[in-house]
């Protein structure tokens, strides 16, 4: 028996007393965008999930392919009625068993589904301010690049810019230099450049921050850089916006007294269109 919520009930009716990714964030996941009963950036989520199951050693199934990962997501999409627009989130966590210590490293998955409004990306030029959190550091380290069940840096990252009449929070690394924002990464424009933090300063290793920069190198008079930006760098910069495979690419209008433009972001999200409707 267990108590939930003050009421005594069967242990066997509440799983989530044995599940890891409940207990201890041993879990990892990839969110998905579906259009038109298609996975975008199908290879890229897979070899993410593949890699991050072998950074936490989880043991990877015989049979989680590439092909089956996709068949699995489209038969709930399509049972529910979703084929047209889509986000999906599949999440893998070690089987029960054990403390810290696991008693096995073999793993079970959970996949949901929900409708998305758009089909393709739209830029959304409404005002977005955002603001450092300082409460809660990013580690520079391997775990900070996957997308584990432990968020919750960027959960009271959230509550934080709520309560501050935020859209967003940047988040910063041990080192204080910027790394990403609460819901993706972050990328600054100065000039003719485009900067990102690279992946050493602890950011997420973005399926959409993959597509941003293979699209902006082939955009002729543009720099494009991965290395440290400081909290200094972004008042100095022309242009901010946050990017990740849901929204695709969120221009930030303003950071504490400074306005910035959304002239790349607005380039970008035409190439990145035009980009999915030719695959």
């Amino acid at each position: 028996m267990i108590n939930f919520n003050g009421d005594i009930t069967a242990q066997n009716d509440n799983i989530l007393t044995q599940n890891r990714a409940f207990l201890y964030g041993d879990g990892i996941f990839e969110t998905l965008k579906i259009i038109n009963n298609k996975i975008l950036f199908l290879e890229d989520h897979y070899f993410r999930l593949m890699a991050s199951m072998r950074v936490v050693r989880m043991e990877i199934p015989m049979n989680f392919t590439m092909e089956y990962m996709e068949e699995q997501v489209l038969k709930l999409v399509q049972q529910n009625g979703l084929s047209a627009s889509a986000r999906a989130r599949i999440t893998v966590f070690r089987n029960d068993g054990g403390l810290y210590l696991p008693q096995t490293n073999n793993v079970s998955f959970l996949i949901h589904a929900t409708p998305l409004e758009n089909t393709f990306y739209t830029l959304n030029t409404a005002s977005y301010e955002v603001d450092l959190y300082k409460d809660f550091y990013v580690a520079r380290q391997l775990l900070s690049s996957i997308k584990s069940t432990n968020k919750m840096i960027n959960v009271t990252g959230s509550i934080f810019a709520n309560e501050n009449g935020l859209n967003n929070c940047i988040l910063v690394n041990d080192s204080k230099n910027v790394v990403e924002v609460l819901q993706g990464n972050l990328f600054m424009v100065t000039g003719n450049k485009l900067i990102t933090p690279p992946v050493s300063e602890g950011c997420l290793n973005g399926v959409m921050r993959k597509q941003i920069l293979a699209l902006a190198k082939k955009i002729e008079g543009i720099e494009v850089k991965e290395e440290i930006i400081s909290p200094f760098d972004l008042q100095k910069a022309d242009e901010l916006f946050l990017t990740n495979v849901i929204t695709g690419i969120q221009p930030i209008t303003k950071y504490r007294k400074k306005d910035f433009t959304s002239n790349l972001a607005h380039l970008l999200v035409q190439k990145l269109n035009d980009s999915i409707s030719e695959n």
